[in-house]
């Protein structure tokens, strides 16, 4: 079961790690604004707010990474911290600005908790 909570929780982190691109780099461009919805100029007029979304996902991605290299019990301490952020987000995200984001952050988010809480 551990093996399986350390690759959900690398799937997590690496889903953050793509949203910290989407959001940073690309919020103007094609993909950025197909995740957003926006025309060019309400994209142009965000970005400064996506980014800093953004920056606050790396910081989620940096957070699981830390908690996957980090020995026990540190390391599972830090996974179920960044974890549950990754919920509490997701759950916010999802109830104030796009109901997607319940699937697509708080999903995988409880399901890697679940995983690790099992396992620890």
């Amino acid at each position: 079961m551990q093996t399986t909570a350390n690759v959900l929780v690398g799937l997590v982190a690496a889903l953050h790690g793509y949203i910290l691109v989407l959001e940073m780099f690309l919020w103007q461009r094609r993909p950025g604004r197909e995740l957003s919805g926006f025309d060019a100029e309400t994209a142009r007029l965000t970005a400064p707010l996506a980014a800093n979304q953004g920056l606050y996902n790396g910081f989620l991605a940096a957070g699981l990474l830390w908690g996957l290299i980090a020995a026990d019990p540190t390391g599972y301490r830090v996974q179920v911290f960044f974890l549950s952020c990754v919920l509490v987000a997701g759950l916010y995200g999802g109830a104030t600005a796009n109901r997607r984001i319940l699937l697509a952050q708080a999903l995988p988010g409880a399901v890697a908790l679940g995983a690790v809480l099992v396992a620890g």
